[in-house]
């Protein structure tokens, strides 16, 4: 099936990168979210993100501009159903996604694909709630998306061969590298990224070391670009709570308990860089860690 319209389904971190990136592609883009304002500032950091990359050189001013063009906005749910391709990008909970995707079904086209960026909740139990189980995948992109060169392609038990292959074809089209994954909680990245993250958070809960302390000894010990603290901040500690919580009810194993540390500073609403405050506070001109 050859792909040329695409609808994302929430504006926030992941569904503005995804829809840069599509419009960059030549993709004719429908972005929804249910806020306005949400909607507003995506396409400023789109626009942000776009201008960066013509002022380094690696695009043209015009190829900014058609990019902008290809990418429309709206609150209404029912616009994205024409579209060739869905892909939703909501928040990290199964009630919200599934109600996304039932709310869709009356809207669709027959031949449309829907798919989530879901980074673990199962693919064939959202799947069950559509109409095309068949045509329903995992998509899920890396964060920062525009940046990021992967994206996990997830089957669920009724995938067909036909949408893997177009939606692999997608991927190559976006100059992005696939990797297939297996339907299992978390799938790759997550899997084994969101378990060391969580025993950072124990390391820090048990008072091994500090926030500094634990983020420079794998930046520097184990040439992480990024410390685990810190990364876990920028993903956002709402995010790795759920991820954490779907490894521990999926594989019902211990050692995917969700560090209690985690989840007190989710309750405190200190939720990383989105809120100004993770295991960092960043309302100020450096970023200083809370404990």
């Amino acid at each position: 099936m050859d792909i040329q319209s695409v609808g994302i389904v929430g504006a926030g971190q992941m569904g503005n990168g995804i829809a840069h990136v599509f419009a960059m592609a030549g993709f004719d883009v429908v972005l929804n979210d249910i806020s306005e304002d949400a909607l507003s500032r995506a396409l400023a950091l789109i626009d942000k993100n776009l201008e960066r990359q013509v002022q380094r050189g690696k695009i043209e001013p015009e190829v900014k501009a058609a990019a902008l063009a290809r990418i429309r906005t709206t609150t209404r749910l029912a616009d994205v159903g024409p579209t060739d391709l869905v892909i939703e990008a909501a928040t990290e909970r199964e009630m919200v996604k599934q109600a996304i995707f039932e709310d869709l079904l009356p809207h669709l086209k027959p031949h449309t694909i829907l798919t989530s960026n879901t980074s673990s909740i199962s693919i064939t139990r959202l799947a069950s709630r559509t109409d095309r189980p068949e045509r329903f995948m995992g998509f899920h992109f890396m964060n920062p998306v525009p940046v990021m060169q992967l994206v996990e392609l997830i089957r669920g038990i009724a995938t067909d061969e036909a949408t893997y292959k177009t939606m692999h074809a997608v991927v190559e089209k976006l100059g992005k590298t696939a990797a297939s994954a297996e339907d299992f909680p978390a799938f790759i990245v997550n899997r084994i990224l969101m378990p060391m993250i969580n025993e950072a958070v124990y390391t820090l809960y048990e008072g091994v070391g500090s926030v500094k302390s634990i983020d420079e000894s794998l930046k520097l010990g184990a040439n992480h670009p990024m410390g685990p603290l810190e990364l876990a901040d920028f993903i956002g500690l709402d995010t790795c709570l759920a991820i954490m919580n779907v490894l521990h009810d999926g594989l019902a194993d211990t050692k995917y308990r969700p560090c209690p540390l985690l989840t007190k500073y989710v309750e405190a609403g200190w939720l990383g860089r989105k809120t100004q405050r993770g295991f960092y506070d960043y309302r100020g001109e450096v970023p200083v860690p809370t404990r």
